[in-house]
């Protein structure tokens, strides 16, 4: 009644929500509720009252969530039974045996019952017999002709010697067929009353007394260990026909466990034992058990649900002891030591033997894998905590330097065309620390199957990535400014790390972490997509990050580890905007006495040249696309959008700064024209070069536009034109290609070409707008 009420509400509800009169939960929620409360409730006339002012379109919609609703009612109680099977198994057990000890007593009440009434009719006959001791002479019958028995008497008293002989004889069949006859004689008896109460109750006594002994013989030889194959079938078997299903089910289930325990007797497992050999010796004893004993089940006792019941449990049972033992002797030490190939091994071992027992209707591998899942997982975090500690080793006396992979990790991460080849460029440069944590990580992704079989596929890329974070810190903590500052990020905790000196060994932090997150670890993670992987295997040419896009997964995992690099890419920014503006005393070079003390000179005497600041953030830029040119192979975009940032946090330093602005607008002196003048070239000068660079984002463009607006809009406050004092911008895109020129040392740039240098020398025309839409991401 309970569940007829929870549908009708669900039902209710949506009908309700197609009508849009019902919001989910609330006070208003209940009291729409109340009406299914009423035991005079009646569901046909409530549809029929909602459906007349429904459309048919909102009546299609109710259908269709009522039958998503079915589906998910069925979910649910297959969910429940899967979650309570163990209970419920062990409550038809039960059920089954009061079922047994009620026909045990039904049966000894049945003999009790006859046994008074043998004795009732026995004290009749006694009676009659005193009172007529002349009937015999009455009918004229003799002694003789009155006390012959019968054939069905005779019968009656030798059967149980009969029957005495066969047991000695251990002739089951015969007698079990003497048995069934003697059953039916004493039926026949009682319906015709061809053996007197007494011969019938000595009768019924002695057929019991031999089942008995018979049972007691069939199961004295089934506990034998030397009774086996058809022997034991047939002692289960006769068993069961004796009425005692119960007994000789557990009798044949305990017959296989002694004889695989006493195998097991030969299997001596060792510390030094190798793990996969003890794992599948003792796969191959308890699983083939099982087996034999399922088979022999099913074949006496089909598919009763008491009896598969009580088979299901107790492969279980055997099943969860066998975990117990492979992972005490094998599992334990190989997964607190981080062997997650050993324990992968094991585990597929294992599930390889349950997998054959699924066609006899006996599904163990979930619990397999409950039972592995925990020493699988402390072997995953081992092996994780592993390689973080082994590249913080490296990384405490990393160089820097990018070079390319040793020889021994080509020749076990390439094909032979492409080792043999001798092409270095499919080949990634990185530091020894990052060529140390990519060659692990691939070692780690070389099995893959039982995380993949056992759901742990987002744990791992979780771990995975916290071990990249945590690497990704310890290059944070490489730059100088973050050793200044002692700072110490989660996960990286007091380790101590090289620090990166140079420019060149600083851009190199940020190409190892950007390989890493956008090639490497990616393909590396494909592995535990199986449809992914049987694509990386048919088109191995197909880029990583193509074939990983198809799994939302994978997608945001990816996302994750672009966040983990921008911290670091904010934090070079973030440094060498500090340097740029700020001398080693913390005074700032951007300042705007820069600007407001140039007017009082002559202007025909000022070499108009941008500003030392620009003039060093232009070289700077300059000499990091050289870097890039090098580091970035393949990853022009990278390159690209780190020059932008960087330009970007100088110019937003500079359109943020308080006390500039102030200074500019309430200084001793007013801005002139003349620092109006050099203001707008230092501006023009930024967007020609990041121009040039294709480095010149959305982002950069408007804060820049803002910027001399605001300058502009100062100058005005004084009661000038700035219109009036600014030459015209051919003049400025002259000086700032001159000065461009005279900076780097290179011809002046014709047709429109750009810097062969230029980190995005080779990026088209499309990609270049791509990067401008997305560059102040």
């Amino acid at each position: 009644m309970a569940s007829t009420k929870s549908s009708r509400s669900r039902a209710a509800q949506s009908g309700a929500s197609a009508k849009g009169n019902v919001k989910d939960g609330g006070a208003k929620f209940e009291e729409n509720l109340n009406v299914f409360k009423s035991d005079n409730f009646d569901a046909d006339a409530f549809v029929q009252s909602k459906c007349q002012s429904l459309s048919e379109k909102e009546i299609r919609q109710l259908c269709s969530y009522l039958v998503d609703l079915k589906r998910a009612s069925a979910e649910e109680m297959r969910r429940s039974v899967y979650a309570n099977y163990t209970a419920f198994i062990r409550t038809s057990k039960e059920i089954s045996d009061l079922e047994g000890e009620l026909s045990s007593m039904r049966n000894l009440l049945s003999t009790q019952a006859t046994l008074v009434h043998s004795l009732a009719e026995g004290v009749h006959i006694d009676s009659l017999s005193d009172t007529a001791p002349d009937s015999s002479a009455k009918t004229g019958l003799s002694n003789n002709e009155v006390g012959e028995p019968s054939d069905v008497e005779k019968w009656s008293t030798e059967l149980p010697d009969f029957i005495d002989v066969l047991l000695a004889e251990r002739r089951i069949d015969e007698a079990l067929d003497r048995l069934d006859e003697g059953d039916n004689v004493v039926a026949e008896a009682k319906a015709k009353n061809t053996l007197t109460p007494v011969m019938l109750l000595s009768l019924q006594t002695a057929i019991i007394e031999r089942r008995q002994r018979l049972a007691d013989q069939l199961a004295e030889a089934a506990c034998q260990p030397s009774t086996r194959g058809a022997e034991l079938r047939a002692a289960i078997s006769a068993l069961k026909k004796l009425g005692d299903g119960p007994r000789a089910h557990s009798l044949l289930l305990n017959a296989h466990f002694q004889r695989y325990q006493y195998n097991m007797q030969s299997l001596r497992p060792s510390s030094t034992s190798y793990g996969g050999a003890y794992t599948a010796a003792l796969s191959q004893l308890v699983f083939s058990a099982i087996a034999q004993a399922t088979s022999d089940s099913l074949a006496i006792f089909g598919q009763e649900t008491a009896y598969t019941s009580e088979l299901v449990m107790w492969a279980t049972k055997q099943t969860e002891a066998f975990a117990l033992l492979v992972k005490r002797h094998a599992l334990a030490s190989s997964a607190a030591a981080g062997g997650l190939r050993s324990a992968a091994e094991c585990v597929q071992i294992a599930l390889g033997h349950c997998s054959l027992l699924e066609a006899r209707g006996l599904a163990l591998c979930p619990v397999v894998l409950r039972l592995f899942r925990p020493s699988v997982e402390q072997a995953l975090d081992a092996n994780l905590k592993r390689i973080e500690e082994s590249t913080a080793a490296l990384a405490a006396a990393d160089n820097w330097e990018l070079t390319y992979p040793p020889a021994s990790v080509r020749l076990a991460g390439r094909t032979g065309a492409a080792t043999g080849g001798g092409s270095m460029a499919n080949q990634p440069k990185l530091s020894s620390s990052a060529h140390r944590f990519n060659s692990m990580v691939q070692e780690f992704f070389e099995d893959v199957g039982p995380l993949l079989s056992m759901q742990l596929g987002s744990r791992t890329l979780d771990g995975l990535f916290q071990v990249f974070n945590s690497y990704v810190n310890m290059l944070i903590k490489a730059l100088p400014s973050a050793m200044e500052e002692e700072a110490d990020f989660e996960g990286s905790g007091n380790k101590i790390v090289r620090l990166a000196e140079t420019e060149a060994q600083q851009i190199a932090l940020l190409a190892n972490a950007s390989l890493l997150s956008d090639e490497l670890l990616p393909r590396a993670a494909m592995k535990l997509s199986p449809s992914s992987q049987a694509s990386y295997k048919d088109d191995s040419r197909r880029r990583p990050m193509d074939r990983q896009n198809r799994n939302p997964e994978q997608r945001e995992w990816k996302r994750r580890l672009v966040n983990s690099v921008d911290r670091l890419k904010d934090s070079f920014c973030r440094q060498h905007a500090l340097d740029l503006i700020f001398t080693e005393e913390g005074d700032s070079y951007l300042t705007a006495e820069t600007y407001i003390h140039m007017d009082g000179r002559n202007m025909d005497e000022i070499d108009w040249f941008p500003s030392p600041i620009f003039q060093e953030l232009y070289a700077k830029l300059n000499r990091m696309a050289g870097f890039a040119v090098d580091m970035f192979v393949g990853r022009e975009r990278f390159a690209t959008l780190l020059l932008m940032r960087l330009t970007e946090t100088v110019i937003l330093w500079l359109s943020e700064d308080q006390t500039f602005w102030e200074d500019i607008e309430e200084g001793p002196k007013p801005l002139g024209p003349i620092g109006l003048q050099q203001f707008y070239l230092d501006m023009k000068f930024v967007m020609c070069f990041a121009s040039q660079g294709r480095y010149l984002s959305r982002n950069l463009h408007r804060t820049v536009n803002d910027i001399i607006s605001k300058a502009m809009a100062v100058f005005s406050a004084s009661g000038l034109d700035p219109n009036s004092v600014l030459p015209e911008d051919d003049w400025f895109n002259e000086i700032c290609q001159d000065a461009i020129e005279r900076l780097s040392g290179k011809p002046k740039m014709t047709n429109g070409e750009r810097d062969p240098n230029s980190p995005t020398a080779s990026v088209s025309a499309q990609s270049i707008s791509s990067n401008r839409s997305h560059g102040s991401s």
